[in-house]
C-alpha cells in the first residue's frame, strides 16, 4: 500500500496524450509521462484493502506484487520497486504501455470509478529503472550443460528464454522474422509501443547468454526434429497467427484484406524493413485518401483505426456486431472481474464512426475492386432485421475478428499426426498441453503462450512463458528455484 490515507486525499490521475490532431501525424508513442512527483501521489492512492484482488487471479496474470512496489514508489524507492516488479514480470515495460489493465479493473477503488492509475505506475517504475541504469545483463553464475530450444520470440518466447538463461542453460531462440519480438514487434503499432524497448531487453538478454538465431522459419528452414535432437527441450511459442475466416461474400475484392499483413506491413515500414514478410501478403496495402472501413471491435480492430488516420485516411468507420455496451456497469455484480462497459480507445478518439449492433452482409464492388460494405442492423441474438439494409462507402476493408491458431505451414505441418491439437466450438486449433507442465503429445517438446491458449494479452503470455521455463527447468534438473 502507499500512503493510508491517501486515497482520501489524492485524486485519480492518468498521463495525459497529446492531441488527436498532433499525434496521427507520426508513428511515435504519444504518451506524455508524468513526473516522478505525480507518479508517487498516485502510488499513494493505493489503500489498506485488506485483500488485494489487484493482483489476482482476478487482476494480474503475472501476479504482480502491486501494493507492494505502490509503497516502495511513494517511498521513493525506485531500485526495489523494479525489483519487486521483474520477481514476477520480465517486461514491465512492454505490459506497462499494451495491457488493458484489468488489475485497475479489480482495484477496490474501482468501486467509486477511481482505480489507482497501476497501468502508469507500472510504466514509470520501468521507464526509471531504465533511466538509472537499475536494468542489466544478469548472467547465471552457475551453467547446468543443458540446452534448451525456444521456437518464437514474442512475449512468450522471450518471457522463456530469460528465465531459463537466468536458470543456466545454454538458450537458443529461433524466430522466424528479420528481428526478434513476434506480435510485440511486427503487431502493435508503434504509436502503442515503440520498438526500442525490445531492442533493450533483447541486448539484456544476449548480455545473459542467450542466443537469437532470425530468419529462421522452424519446420521449413530449420526442423523440428533436429532441434529435438540437438537440445534437450525444445518449448514453442510460435503465437496465434492464422486470421479467422469472416465468411463474408466478397472478400476476394481488391481492397479486402486481413488486419494483420496491415499492420506488419506498416510496422515494417516504421522500422525501415522491406515490407516482404514470410507468411503474409506482400503487396503494398495504403490508406492515404481513402475511406476505410474496419470489421470487428476488439484491439486488432483499433490498431487498424489508428493506423489509417495515420496514413491520412479520409473516414474510417468501426463496424462491431455486439450492442452498444453501457456507460457504466454494475459494480455490484461484476466486480472485481472484468466488465462490459462503454470503452474507447485512442485510435477510436482520433476521429472513428463506431457502428454498433451492425453484421457485415457483403463487400460489394464493381470490375473486381472494392467499393462499400454492404450492412444491417442485428437483434440481440444476432440475426438481421429485415428492412435495414445499408451500403458503407470504401476504398479499403480490414477484417479484425479474431485469430485461430498458429500458422500450420511449418511446425505443424511437420510434427503432423505427432502433436495433438484441439479444435474449439469456434474452429481455433491450439496445441494440447496443461498449464502445470506445458508437455505436449511430442517427447521433449513443450509449448506455451497463444499457441497454447489460444489469442489473448501479452501479460497472459509473459506468464505462460514463465511458467513453461519453470517446468522445463524442473524437468531437466529435478527440481527448480525458479518462480511459479
Amino acid at each position: 500500500m502507499g500512503k493510508v490515507t491517501g486515497f482520501l486525499e489524492i485524486d485519480r490521475q492518468v498521463a495525459k496524450y497529446q492531441p488527436a490532431s498532433d499525434r496521427i501525424r507520426h508513428f511515435r508513442e504519444f504518451t506524455i509521462p508524468m513526473s516522478d512527483p505525480e507518479v508517487q501521489k498516485q502510488a499513494a492512492r493505493c489503500m489498506d484493502c485488506g485483500i488485494p484482488y489487484c493482483h489476482g487471479p482476478t487482476g494480474c496474470p503475472v501476479h504482480n506484487q502491486i501494493p507492494d512496489w505502490n509503497d516502495l514508489v511513494y517511498n521513493n524507492n525506485w531500485e526495489a520497486a523494479i525489483q519487486n516488479l521483474h520477481s514476477t514480470n520480465n517486461f514491465p515495460e512492454f505490459t506497462g504501455r499494451v495491457c488493458p489493465a484489468p488489475c485497475e479493473e479489480a482495484c477496490t477503488l474501482n468501486l467509486e470509478d477511481a482505480p489507482v492509475a497501476i497501468k502508469t505506475v507500472e510504466q514509470a517504475i520501468a521507464d526509471k529503472a531504465y533511466e538509472l541504469g537499475f536494468i542489466r545483463p544478469q548472467p547465471a553464475t552457475v551453467h547446468t550443460g543443458k540446452k534448451v530450444a525456444v521456437i518464437g520470440s514474442g512475449p512468450a518466447g522471450m518471457a522463456a528464454a530469460q528465465q531459463l538463461g537466468r536458470a543456466g542453460h545454454e538458450v537458443h531462440v529461433y524466430e522466424r522474422e528479420t528481428k526478434p519480438g513476434g506480435l510485440l514487434r511486427y503487431g502493435i503499432p508503434d504509436f502503442k509501443m515503440e520498438k526500442n524497448f525490445i531492442d533493450r531487453r533483447v541486448e539484456q538478454m544476449k548480455g545473459e547468454g542467450v542466443t537469437f538465431h532470425c530468419g529462421a522459419n522452424v519446420g521449413v528452414d530449420v526442423k523440428v526434429e533436429q532441434l529435438l535432437a540437438d537440445h534437450d527441450a525444445v518449448l514453442y511459442c510460435g503465437g496465434s497467427e492464422t486470421p479467422r475466416e469472416a465468411g463474408i461474400p466478397g472478400t476476394d475484392l481488391a481492397g479486402v484484406h486481413d488486419a494483420m499483413p496491415y499492420l506488419v506491413q506498416q510496422n515494417r515500414r516504421v522500422g525501415r524493413e522491406n515490407i516482404d514478410s514470410v507468411g503474409w501478403p506482400s503487396d503494398p496495402i495504403l490508406a492515404g485518401a481513402k475511406h476505410i472501413v474496419v470489421v470487428g471491435g476488439g484491439d486488432t480492430a483499433s490498431d487498424c483505426v489508428g493506423t489509417a488516420f495515420r496514413q491520412g485516411a479520409v473516414k474510417v468507420t468501426q463496424l462491431d456486431i455486439r450492442p452498444q455496451p453501457p456507460e457504466k456497469e454494475d459494480k455490484l455484480a461484476v466486480w472485481p472481474f472484468w466488465a462490459t462497459k462503454m470503452r474507447t480507445s485512442s485510435s477510436q478518439a482520433e476521429g472513428a464512426v463506431r457502428e454498433f449492433q451492425v453484421a457485415t452482409l457483403e463487400f460489394v464492388g464493381e470490375d473486381g475492386v472494392l467499393t462499400g460494405v454492404k450492412c444491417c442492423e442485428v437483434d440481440e441474438r444476432r440475426r438481421p432485421v429485415p428492412g435495414t439494409e445499408f451500403v458503407i462507402r470504401a476504398d479499403l476493408a480490414f477484417i479484425a475478428i479474431g485469430f485461430r491458431g498458429p500458422f500450420t505451414t511449418s511446425v505443424l505441418k511437420e510434427l503432423e499426426g505427432k502433436l495433438t491439437l484441439n479444435t474449439d466450438k469456434r474452429g481455433s486449433t491450439n496445441v494440447v498441453a496443461n498449464d502445470r507442465d506445458y508437455k505436449t503429445s511430442v517427447d521433449k517438446f513443450w509449448t506455451a503462450g497463444d499457441v497454447r491458449r489460444g489469442q489473448s494479452l501479452v501479460v497472459w503470455a509473459i506468464r505462460e512463458g514463465r511458467q513453461a521455463a519453470r517446468a522445463i527447468d524442473e524437468a531437466l534438473m529435478g527440481s527448480t528455484v525458479l518462480p511459479n
